[in-house]
């Protein structure tokens, strides 16, 4: 079983997967290449397939954009791509908890995986995804 998820964008980071979510404008993107400033590398932007192996969702590049991210203002930047299974969803929300008690869920393909919702508007975002894949993602 496959999906292809289009306005998403998704960085793997120790060989574990960040789906990013959001509207519209919300700086999918911006994480991402943020990410890959950190060490992350490019799933896919802007789109991401999705696959059951086994028990596990992994994403792989959408093969209309692979190896490109948008960065706003200056272009498409080819970058290498790779492939993992997603640990966590991480939606762009400004309606984020400040302090919320623990994380919602996602079902992608009939599975449930961690949900940190984040505010957008802050330059710390990529520390804050960091550290929800290490005290919520999936190993």
């Amino acid at each position: 079983m496959s999906e292809v998820m289009p306005n998403v964008s998704c960085v793997a980071m120790r060989g574990r997967a960040l789906l990013i979510t959001g509207a519209p404008g919300s700086g999918k993107s911006s994480l991402a290449l943020a990410l890959l400033d950190r060490g992350g590398e490019l799933i896919g932007d802007d789109g991401v397939t999705l696959s059951q192996v086994g028990e596990l969702v992994v994403a792989t590049p959408p093969p209309n954009t692979e190896g490109l991210i948008e960065i706003r203002n200056v272009g498409l930047l080819e970058v290498p791509t790779t492939r993992a299974p997603v640990a966590i969803v991480i939606n762009l929300t400004t309606a984020a908890e400040r302090l919320p008690l623990g994380h919602g869920m996602a079902i992608l393909l009939g599975h449930q995986v961690p949900q940190v919702d984040l505010y957008p508007d802050t330059p710390a975002l990529p520390l804050r995804a960091e550290a929800a894949l290490e005290m919520h993602g999936l190993d």
